[in-house]
């Protein structure tokens, strides 16, 4: 129903003139950069074909489906998971297609994990007569599986878990066991409600010898396992399993629990393309790399990576068109009485929430890519027997999805604050992508917990570097050698950071392998204890992360084919980025020679600097991911910058809070209008 409020307009300047003026005054080609950062797997044309096709689809409407209960978010996911599903089939849709289908309905849905983790598993660790059985009933979705590792005891620590794959010689039959109630499976998505099989990574028990009644652990194994009836969908016998309720974020995911009671599994279930059983005499045939074992977890690991650029670049698309539109006070040191108010965003107090994380989405960018390589030339070699990086790869994935993942998920919290109170609303579109991420740096291995791993490794390559026996091992060790030989002769001033690009990755290189040098004096000569070592070691794994997003940054932006006009803008955001990360860990730059002391003070000016570069070019840069205002849900990000229009629209027109007129009187039992006892409806929920 039209009313007053229909003719109102925002005051002068209009978002749309504002961002349309920003827009005009960068030569940032915006094409040309979109091209240059996803153009692999034909990501733009992708997603401009599957949003015609979820953009008119009423299921995948969002502004309401806050003010749904759990029950019916889950409903709504799994809707829309058949939805996608049957889309995938209409439309011959690949797996790239119905990523960019679930990407775009950015809600995760109860098939998620069958997707990412349980297929992948069973490609992965399967044999060839198991992949040939399983995969066909898999890919029709037949069989929808989940991963089930994580119990209620054990999460971060795989080789603490407690369920158990018992060896019956005479049966030729696993018993899957939860002894306790803490190796209940826990947390593990898809599983409460959805699946109806499960990979279940369970210690493998043998027995001693034959006849024993004593059994040997072989450690953790993957078993894949039907968990329901395959036509009621109801739990199999010897098997609780269910929802384990309301989280932070995820309402749509059915993360489960699940025990066993001596469950019975054949002898097919242990998949068996790295290590086996014999069925006939009991022998155990143990993989040649036993890492191989996790290969999921680190698939997983280099996604999340890659994953990780897009949250950045939504969470900065929103910030910096919303503050570019939005006007507050005017320039203190104007004579002028009329002076204009300044757009937030030419504060510099907001500017440095802001621009540093633009540049961190591009660094994130240039890294996942090159993880995503890395993590296919392995697992290429590991098809053919050659497990040679494979430490490289786990050491590399642990600690880059420690950072990246705690940058992204600190970078949607920092833009929402440099938003002010619009920041805090619904219509900002940073609620459900707040608590959703908020997961990644706990899953998949705490943060904290998993830096020890990248750690562990470089400091055993700094051991060897110090033995110096034979060839270096990898580029990691070759560079251990280099700086052990030379690090007696540095001095901060050898470094022009300023002046010369490969000095400023080199300061970050010489930083990190003085880190790990440190590390591995306390570890190796000081015999320090790990435990002891561990806010040390967390540092060491952070520092190389870092100086691996600055020079993969460095190397993406010289060695492309780019227009000189876009390589400057991508020289500018590189320079940001280090400058920034290289504040904010002044003191271990300074410990390692690496950079001056007077450069180490000129930082801050130099950032404000690259800021005031990047500011006219800002809504350009953000234009540049191409994030279709579907996926942003948001009033403050628009791309037409009416911002204030849809706030109002969403208060007032499509808040369903305001169709309903309530009693507020205390001495009532009726809470809406006509409603009678609306307590006792109340009550019946709790």
């Amino acid at each position: 129903m039209r009313d007053f409020t229909d003719d109102l307009k925002p005051a002068s300047p209009h978002g749309t003139t504002i961002l349309t003026n920003e827009r005009s005054q960068s030569d940032v080609p915006e094409d040309e950069l979109a091209e240059h950062l996803l153009s692999r797997n034909d990501f733009l044309g992708r997603q401009k074909r599957i949003l015609r096709v979820l953009e008119k689809d009423p299921l995948f409407e969002k502004v309401k489906q806050f003010n749904l209960s759990r029950p019916e978010r889950y409903q709504l996911g799994l809707a829309r998971a058949k939805k996608i599903r049957r889309y995938e089939d209409q439309y011959r849709w690949d797996d790239e297609d119905r990523s960019m289908a679930q990407y775009l309905c950015d809600d995760v849905t109860p098939y998620m994990v069958h997707y990412a983790m349980f297929v992948t598993t069973i490609r992965e660790q399967g044999s060839e007569e198991q992949r040939a059985y399983w995969m066909p009933k898999v890919e029709s979705m037949e069989v929808i599986g989940c991963y089930a590792q994580t119990e209620l005891g054990h999460g971060s620590n795989v080789r603490g878990l407690e369920c158990q794959a018992r060896w019956d010689p005479k049966t030729k039959e696993f018993a899957l066991h939860s002894p306790t109630l803490t190796a209940s499976k826990w947390w593990n998505g898809t599983m409460g409600r959805t699946a109806n099989h499960a990979i279940v990574m369970a210690q493998l028990l043998l027995p001693k010898n034959e006849g024993s009644d004593e059994y040997t652990n072989k450690g953790v194994h993957p078993f894949i396992v039907q968990i329901r009836d395959m036509k009621t969908h109801q739990p199999m016998p010897g098997i609780a399993v269910g929802d384990i309720g309301p989280k932070y974020g995820y309402a749509p995911m059915d993360n489960g629990y699940m025990l066993f009671d001596n469950h019975r599994i054949p002898y097919s279930a242990m998949l068996s393309r790295y290590s086996m059983v014999d069925q006939n005499n009991g022998t155990y045939f143990q993989p040649e790399n036993p890492a191989v074992v996790y290969g999921s977890l680190t698939y997983v690991r280099a996604q999340i990576i890659m994953h990780a650029r897009l949250i950045i670049a939504r969470a900065v698309t929103i910030a910096v068109r919303y503050t570019s539109v939005r006007r507050q006070f005017s320039d203190r040191d104007s004579k002028d009485p009329k002076a204009p108010e300044l757009a937030v965003l030419d504060y510099p107090t907001v500017q440095i929430r802001i621009l540093p994380l633009l540049a961190t989405a591009f660094a994130l960018h240039y890294c996942g890519e090159s993880m995503h390589r890395l993590y296919e030339t392995t697992r290429a070699e590991i098809d053919k027997g050659d497990f040679r990086r494979l430490a490289v790869l786990h050491a590399q994935s642990s600690g880059l999805k420690s950072l990246c993942t705690e940058l992204a998920a600190n970078s949607i919290e920092t833009c929402r604050r440099a938003m002010g109170g619009h920041g805090f609303g619904g219509p900002s579109g940073f609620i459900q992508l707040n608590n959703d991420y908020l997961s990644k740096p706990t899953v998949e291995g705490d943060n904290w917990m998993i830096t020890q791993q990248t750690a562990s490794y470089l400091i055993k390559r700094m051991q060897a570097a110090a033995a110096g026996k034979g060839q270096p091992q990898d580029d990691i060790e070759k560079h251990c050698r280099q700086y052990l030989s030379e690090k007696s002769n540095y001095r901060p001033d050898q470094l022009r950071i300023f002046d010369n690009d490969e000095d400023l990755v080199e300061s970050f290189r010489r930083r990190s392998r003085d880190m790990t040098y440190r590390a591995h004096v306390e570890r190796n000569e000081r015999k320090r204890s790990w435990n002891s070592m561990q806010i040390q070691l967390r540092k060491v794994s952070h520092s190389e992360s870092q100086s691996i997003l600055v020079s993969n940054f460095y190397d993406a932006v010289n060695g492309s084919s780019v227009s000189s006009t876009l390589k400057t803008h991508l020289r500018t955001l590189f320079r940001l980025f280090a400058f920034y990360t290289m504040d904010n860990e002044a003191r271990d730059f300074s410990k390692a020679n690496a950079v001056s002391e007077e450069d180490l003070d000129a930082l801050p000016s130099k950032i404000q600097e690259l800021m005031a570069q990047i500011r006219p070019h800002a809504v350009k840069l953000v234009d540049s991911w191409k994030i279709p205002d579907f996926l942003l849900d948001s009033a403050l990000g628009r791309y037409d910058g009416k911002v204030y229009e849809d706030l109002f629209n969403r208060a007032h027109r499509l808040n369903p809070l305001n169709e309903i007129t309530f009693n507020p009187n205390y001495k009532s039992e009726e809470l809406i209008m006509g409603g009678g006892d609306d307590i006792k409806k109340i009550l019946a929920k709790l």
